[in-house]
C-alpha cells in the first residue's frame, strides 16, 4: 500500500500483540528501507533477534551465527519498509531463516513486486479510508475530548475540510 496507510502500524500491533510475544522464541525488527547490503542486513537481524554485539564481519559467518542461534526456535521477524526489488539478494538474506526452519517474516512495502519476492503468501493489500472512516477517525482523535458544547459547527466544518486533505490517508488523519 502507499505510504501512511498504516503498513507500520499494523505491523507493530501484531508485532506487539502479548499473544505474539508469547508465542514466538524471540522477536526482531528491521527497518531495512531503500538501500541495503545482505551484510549488513544479516548483521542487524543478529543483533535484534538476541540485542548483542556481533563481531562477524563475512556474509557465511553471519549467516551460521543467525542458523545457530535460531535453530528450533520459533521466531517472528518483521521486515519494516522495504523497497528492494532484487530476488537473488532475497535470496541470500533467506538461506539462515529457511534453514533455522520455524519462523514467520512480516514484511511491509509499498512495492508489490518486493512483497511477492518472500514468495509465501498472497500480499495483503491496505488500501485509503474512505471519507466517512477517515472522518471518524479523525473526529476521535481531534474532536472527541471536547465537551459538546464546545464543538461547534465551525469546528466540525474545519475538520471536514482537514479531512478531505488527508486523501483518506491514516496517518494524515492522525496528525
Amino acid at each position: 500500500g502507499m505510504g501512511g496507510v498504516g503498513k507500520t502500524t499494523l505491523a507493530q500491533l501484531v508485532y506487539n500483540d502479548p499473544r505474539v510475544s508469547n508465542y514466538f522464541d524471540t522477536r526482531g525488527w528491521i527497518c531495512v528501507s531503500e538501500e541495503f547490503d545482505v551484510v549488513g542486513l544479516t548483521r542487524k537481524i543478529l543483533v535484534s533477534f538476541f540485542k548483542t554485539t556481533v563481531d562477524y564481519t563475512e556474509l557465511n559467518e553471519l549467516q551460521q551465527e543467525l542458523k545457530e542461534n535460531l535453530q528450533g526456535k520459533k521466531f517472528l521477524l518483521v521486515l519494516d519498509d522495504v523497497w528492494n526489488e532484487k530476488p537473488s539478494l532475497w535470496e541470500l538474506v533467506k538461506v539462515p531463516l529457511l534453514k533455522a526452519g520455524v519462523g514467520k517474516v512480516l514484511l511491509t512495502t509499498r512495492n508489490e513486486c518486493v512483497a511477492r519476492i518472500m514468495q509465501t503468501m498472497e500480499p495483503l493489500s491496505l488500501n485509503i479510508l474512505s471519507f466517512d472512516k477517515c472522518w471518524m477517525l479523525f473526529e476521535k482523535l481531534a474532536l472527541e475530548s471536547l465537551e459538546s458544547s464546545s464543538r461547534h459547527n465551525n469546528l466540525e466544518d474545519i475538520g471536514r475540510k482537514i479531512v478531505e486533505k488527508c486523501k483518506g490517508l491514516p496517518l494524515a488523519a492522525k496528525t
